[in-house]
């Protein structure tokens, strides 16, 4: 039996997406909509789909092609893979609604002129410049621990193999004050984590207009700009209980400013994403990524110096084109003397419409892609494992986040560093505890008793 005026939604993708979709789900339940877990009782049905990896192009074709429940319901597609597959999107049938990521706020509005226009589909591909939904606060479904705050959308580093500037648009931050309401919203509901979003947290850059003046330090300073670095020390001292991630930061923007800060704090954790792509200066700048593996690794130097635990991982992409060995090997090397925790491997992959694509030829043969990925991930192996024997035989404090997802007899946390630690089921989720290392995996540390 389907439900009126109830939906469904199913996230694919990224951190980002995860983020929007309970951006979503609030705005569909201020409109009194109810949320369901069953696709087949709901009457609206949500795919947001995140268009980074190239596989999730023929996974989200194969679900809506044999998706067979969906007669008298309304199919929403959203997301950026709105823009770039919308020919398909378009020309299927069964797809109802279509809209990009800026216009979610429009969606209870194009659910009822859906339904008032008899069956009309309804495609809406625009980017809004302002648009920040600085008056919505996500719905967190997903975890009552730790929870996304987006401070900044789109991208404007036009990287020659990225899609996001196309499928989500240009840069833009959200309101100081927005952001702090929401914390403030997330610390009153007992949350103990905020993980700060976007696509590049590093250039986050908004003018202060009257509200700079309530946050003292800033007034005093006579600053009407916010950087992100002033964004993070806002937050840590106002919130001084509260753990602070963020992510994804872009090595060009990364300002020693930030690292300060996060070493000033306690409770801004120590750990950051910073992708690198390429060890090789010759396809960075083909990648148009505006720095050299020089000044990549005087970086990570400077950070280390700061901060000695902090926790680096990174994205890497092997197989670009023209890629030689040679080329991969500086990629090798430069793992070889970072010594990462922790890294996300990536084959090369054509994305319709970016750089890349349009300029240059996918000339490595895939069987060689392959090679290269897995002499990546081996040595990536190699180090993770060094890593985190470091943690053994010492005391993590930790925040327990969930249920172990191999066995629900034990509990997961993460420390400061971001590690996973599996632990015994004799804590409450949001409990911060110091706990003892016993052993380790090169992915996660293990602190129960009863198998060691």
């Amino acid at each position: 039996m389907i439900i009126k005026n109830t939906f469904f939604i199913k996230t694919y993708g990224c951190q980002m997406n995860f983020s929007d979709s309970e951006l979503v789900i609030n705005i569909l339940k201020n409109n009194k909509y109810k949320c369901l877990d069953n696709i087949k009782l709901a009457n609206i049905i949500i795919f947001n789909i995140c268009t980074i990896r190239s596989k999730i192009d023929k996974k989200i074709k194969n679900i809506i092609n044999n998706i067979k429940y969906i007669k008298n319901r309304i199919l929403c597609i959203i997301g950026c893979i709105s823009l770039k597959m919308r020919n398909f999107f378009i020309n299927n049938e069964k797809i109802n609604i279509i809209i990009s990521p800026d216009l979610y706020l429009q969606l209870p509005f194009l659910i009822k002129r859906y339904i008032l226009f008899k069956n009309k589909k309804i495609t809406n591909f625009n980017f809004l410049s302002n648009e920040m939904y600085n008056n919505i606060y996500s719905y967190k479904r997903f975890n009552k621990v730790s929870a996304y705050i987006t401070i900044i959308r789109g991208c404007d580093n036009m990287c020659t193999f990225c899609v996001v500037p196309f499928t989500r648009g240009r840069e833009k931050s959200r309101s100081l004050k927005s952001i702090l309401k929401e914390c403030k919203y997330l610390y009153i509901n007992n949350y103990k984590e905020i993980i700060l979003l976007g696509q590049n947290v590093d250039s986050y850059f908004w003018y202060g207009e009257k509200d700079y003046k309530k946050n003292y330090f800033l007034y005093k300073k006579k600053k009407k700009k916010i950087k992100f670095y002033n964004l993070l020390k806002i937050i840590a001292i106002k919130f001084p209980s509260m753990r602070i991630r963020f992510i994804t930061s872009n090595p060009q923007d990364m300002s020693m400013k930030v690292i300060k800060v996060m070493k000033k704090y306690d409770n801004i954790c120590k750990y950051i994403h910073l992708p690198f792509q390429s060890g090789s200066d010759k396809i960075l700048k083909l990648m148009n990524r505006k720095y050299t593996k020089k000044q990549y690794i005087k970086l990570i130097k400077n950070i280390k110096k700061k901060i000695p635990n902090c926790a680096i991982t990174y994205d890497v992409i092997t197989g670009f084109p023209n890629e030689t060995n040679k080329d991969h090997l500086e990629t090798i090397n430069l793992i070889k003397k970072i010594k990462f925790d922790y890294g996300y491997m990536f084959i090369y992959s054509e994305r319709l419409g970016t750089y890349s694509q349009r300029k240059y030829k996918d000339n490595i043969p895939l069987l060689l892609k392959k090679k290269r990925l897995n002499e990546i991930i081996n040595l990536q192996s190699k180090y993770s494992l060094y890593n985190m024997k470091k943690y053994v035989n010492t005391y993590q404090k930790i925040l327990i986040e969930g249920y172990s997802k191999k066995d629900k007899n034990y509990l997961y946390g993460r420390n400061s560093q971001n590690v996973i630690v599996i632990v015994d089921n004799i804590y409450k989720l949001g409990d911060i505890v110091k706990v003892f290392i016993y052993g380790c995996t090169k992915t996660v540390l293990l602190s129960f008793k009863k198998k060691c």
